[in-house]
């Protein structure tokens, strides 16, 4: 048996005092996202409905009932529009269609139909800072002579030094390498440079010009009236750039670093972008059923980020801070609590949010004990390897705790099933453009992205359409046919249904719109506790078993965690108290 801390005592627990008073009151407004659960759909590694070895959006329509099952109020679909694909689709070449790889407008129209009979909006992926340099707008720029109506649209400027072989200044790409590339003109000779903070093939707007600002209006409007549920708007605190584009001397993504603190970045955070931001809350008032804005802003620290997220601006921001907190029941404690504290006082719900298409998954961030993934975007074969089963433990416990906070949730799809990232990925099957632009110093963003698994005994473990053998367009790890969601459905105890089970409590018990109270019993140790409504909550992040105080456990991360009247470590439990 696990050895119990010797220190702690729970039996005063289901006393009021036992708690501080309640640092976030209960929401008494009735709309839907301020506490709701959203799940992050990939389309490329979601469901392939034809066979072709890539998701689709048919596949997406033919799963919605698995999503329905999960108690998610909506699924937000990353970028389907048309686009060559060098970023994922995070390059798009038309924003008003469907890129053919994952159907068409009909198949579209036909996945928010099906949304809707089930009770589950679609929130779209809209990416304003930068297009595809496909787009006809840039290919017109390109065309166009220096100082034309075309060029305005994006950020052209003429380079440094006699020749002008100098970038106009010293941006770095957040991909790797310098944020300028030089265009040629007609006669072959060296012409202007233009912006692009991520790849080369990633254009920025030029969001001072009015004409780029009606252009996105039409494409909002577009989304709109088929029915879409909002935006999650990507690099949202990217698209207004300082006066002059004056040098930089910090971090490429304008985060914090020493001697240049990330609120002084000139590419990123400027106050002028709030002004587009209330223009769009304005348009989505228009149509009926709460439309909404979610802001993909990478912003410290948080009380600054709450400047995206007041009354007449968007509706939801990420929070990056919690999602990138470490295994430290101190460090929770603090990022939950000062979250809080900070959307609290502009009346905005925060959101909670473990794992994305950007990031490790927390099943393998959390098996890497004090490590960290390198460069920030993936784990190699050349890297410390996770302890996957610590890994899944703590993910577990991490996203029960999770559950039973007041505010929104994003969720990414697979992390119900307990998937880890594929760490051992060959070099040439990577396609992020990360790894290109580093020469493979940063591994980039594959990791996280492959195939789900649907059927253990189909090939590619089900990705495709029953009876196709098509590769799928990552390949995925051995042992990926046990993630399988046939297997874990018909297992009790899986990851899988652990998430169906808690996310029905958390909606049955509306704790996404309830409060939170810290244990006073447990506030200087390796234990999270708190309360939210009539629920404790305990999340063990010590090494070492703690007491449990009475009281029903209705939810555990791990079968037998609790059997002993006490909670192991690397697990959480919710237990119903009726405590005054």
């Amino acid at each position: 048996m696990t050895e119990i801390a010797p220190t702690l005592q729970a039996e005063h627990m289901s006393s009021a005092a036992a708690f501080h008073t309640p640092l976030h009151a209960p929401s008494e407004e009735n709309q839907w996202w301020r506490s709701s659960v959203i799940y992050q759909v990939y389309p490329r590694s979601f469901r392939d409905s034809n066979g072709d070895g890539v998701g689709d959006l048919p596949g997406i329509t033919a799963e919605l009932g698995s999503l329905a099952d999960l108690s998610v109020d909506a699924v937000w679909l990353s970028p389907f529009f048309t686009s060559p694909q060098r970023d994922g689709g995070y390059d798009v070449a038309d924003y008003c269609d469907v890129d053919p790889l994952f159907g068409t407008l009909s198949d579209f129209d036909a996945l928010v139909a099906r949304a809707d009979q089930l009770g589950i909006r679609v929130i779209v992926d809209l990416v304003p800072n930068h297009c595809s340099s496909d787009h006809v707008l840039f290919r017109a720029a390109l065309a166009a002579p220096a100082g034309s109506d075309e060029r305005a649209m994006f950020i052209f400027r003429d380079g440094c030094g006699p020749d002008g072989s100098t970038p106009p200044n010293n941006w770095q790409s957040h991909f790797g390498g310098p944020a300028w590339t030089r265009t040629t003109n007609d006669d072959g000779a060296p012409g202007q440079w233009y912006l692009h903070l991520f790849d080369s093939s990633q254009p920025d707007f030029n969001w001072d010009n009015p004409a780029v600002r009606d252009e996105f209006e039409r494409v909002l409007r577009f989304w709109l009236d088929r029915g879409v549920g909002g935006f999650r708007v990507d690099v949202a605190h990217a698209l207004i750039k300082a006066d002059g584009l004056p040098d930089w001397g910090g971090r490429a993504d304008g985060g914090s670093s020493e001697g240049f603190p990330g609120w002084e970045a000139p590419m990123f955070g400027q106050d002028e972008v709030h002004a587009i931001y209330r223009r769009w809350r304005s348009i989505l008032a228009e149509y009926a059923g709460e439309r909404i804005l979610c802001a993909e802003a990478s912003i410290d620290p948080l009380p600054r980020l709450t400047d995206w997220v007041r009354a007449d601006e968007m509706h939801q921001a990420f929070n990056f801070a919690y999602l990138h907190h470490p295994w430290n029941a101190h460090s929770l404690r603090d990022v939950i609590s000062s979250s809080l504290t900070a959307f609290d006082a502009v009346e905005a719900p925060t959101t909670w949010v473990l794992s994305n298409h950007d990031v490790v998954r927390h099943v393998s961030r959390f098996g890497l004990g004090s490590g960290t993934p390198r460069g920030g975007d993936g784990i190699g074969r050349g890297d410390a390897q996770p302890d996957l089963a610590t890994g899944l433990a703590r993910a577990r416990a991490a996203s029960l705790a999770m559950f039973a906070l007041p505010g929104g949730i994003y969720l990414y799809q697979g992390e119900e099933l307990g998937l880890p990232d594929h760490t051992s990925m060959p070099d040439g099957a990577r396609q992020d453009p990360t790894f290109a632009r580093t020469g493979g110093e940063r591994l980039g963003r594959d990791g996280c992205r492959v195939p789900l698994p649907w059927q253990a005994d189909e090939p590619s473990s089900g990705f495709g359409s029953p009876g196709t053998t098509a590769t799928p367009w990552l390949p995925q790890p051995e042992g990926w046919a046990g993630f399988a969601r046939d297997v874990q459905a018909a297992d009790g105890d899986s990851t899988l249904s652990m998430y169906r089970a808690a996310l029905q409590l958390r909606r049955d018990l509306r704790l996404g719109a309830g409060s939170l109270s810290w244990s006073r019993t447990f506030e200087q140790t390796n234990v999270v506790a708190f309360r939210n409504g009539d629920i404790l909550v305990m999340l063990n992040m010590g090494e070492f078993a703690v007491p449990l105080p009475s009281g029903s456990v209705i939810a555990s991360s791990a079968p037998g965690a609790a059997d002993d009247g006490s909670l192991a470590p690397d697990a959480c439990v919710w237990i119903m108290s009726t405590a005054g």
